[in-house]
């Protein structure tokens, strides 16, 4: 009999561009009092892009540390998946380019745009493809948001930020690591609480397309809180439920990090202590899809993750899409 493939974290990786942004700026610049940002959001600093960074840049610093750090060859990576929702183009996908620039040449590569649930999304399609074929796969989630939001809004101008993380999923003929279990949802009733009016193929861009019109928007910040924090807690307790039972056999708790205080609403709903929760919302902001693939970079870094460990992500975004996954390292 052959043994029953499963996937295993074998790398990881993360890049942030050279630009440090202190809120001191936004502050000043939107007329807000000192500290405002860091009491509201748990933010003290994020990354920007800077002139002649790009998306696909940024993401293959990531993914080269990630591929390093696996051991692998560039030659074994058979997938890879990109989770942004700002390529480099509108067409063609940046994937591609992207195993371009790390030299994948036996790697096919396409780009999945699940917003701040990006990531879980492709980390579900990864392990299905690992223990289908038998081959490694890499996931990045990048973006640069710095260049979608408007400066004018607070809601948005606050938070976001620039970043990658990426993570290498290779087989592993045990079956106990890998995931454990996968609760992804939807609500297209709140399709339009976050988004960029224009450019789509519903509202094209033309030369009379005014320029707020093709930046990020959040219509009500309260409502997109109240839900994402029902969805994650939600799915979170299937996910749970489903594979190691209760909520203290999870050793690490990495959710999407939007802010401070949503992060943490939803982890004193699932009763998980903060020493075992993963946060680089302070230091980072809010990189949408990349902000759980890049936490658990600096993570492993930190305090490397330990075979046998049960890890619990959760996001939520626009859409409204989200869900929850337990991963066995």
């Amino acid at each position: 009999m052959t043994a029953l493939l499963s996937s295993r974290l074998a790398g990881f990786g993360h890049a942030v561009p050279s630009r440090i942004v202190h809120n001191a700026e936004i502050e000043n610049r939107l007329r807000l009092e000192d500290g405002w940002i860091e009491r509201r959001t748990g933010i003290r600093s994020r990354y920007w892009a800077s002139e002649g960074d790009t998306l696909t840049g940024l993401a293959a610093a990531a993914g080269r540390m990630a591929i390093g750090n696996s051991g692998l060859a560039a030659d074994d990576v058979a997938l890879t998946l990109l989770a942004t929702s700002t390529p480099d183009h509108l067409l063609p996908p940046s994937a591609p380019l992207l195993a371009h620039k790390l030299g994948l040449g036996n790697s096919g590569a396409i780009d999945l745009a699940g917003a701040c649930s990006g990531f879980l999304y492709a980390l579900t399609l990864a392990d299905g493809f690992v223990r289908a074929q038998g081959r490694p796969v890499l996931v990045v989630a990048a973006n640069i948001l710095s260049r979608r939001i408007n400066p004018a809004e607070r809601a948005s101008a606050v938070l976001f930020a620039d970043g990658a993380g990426a993570i290498v999923l290779a087989p592993c003929s045990d079956g106990r690591s890998g995931l454990k279990a996968a609760v992804l949802a939807s609500d297209g009733s709140g399709y339009d609480l976050i988004g960029i009016p224009a450019g789509g193929s519903s509202k094209p861009f033309t030369r009379q397309t005014p320029g707020d019109e093709v930046l990020m928007s959040m219509r009500d910040g309260r409502e997109v809180f109240s839900r994402a924090v029902d969805l994650m807690t939600r799915t979170s307790l299937q996910a749970v439920a489903q594979s190691v039972g209760t909520v203290s056999a999870i050793d690490r708790f990495i959710p999407h990090q939007a802010n401070a205080r949503l992060s943490d609403a939803i982890r004193r709903n699932l009763a998980i202590e903060e020493s075992r929760a993963v946060s680089t919302i302070a230091e980072y902001g809010n990189s949408s899809a990349a902000t759980i693939p890049l936490s658990l970079s600096v993570e492993n870094s930190r305090r490397p993750l330990a075979p046998g460990e049960n890890l619990l992500m959760t996001a939520a975004g626009a859409g409204l899409a989200g869900g929850a996954v337990v991963l066995a390292t």
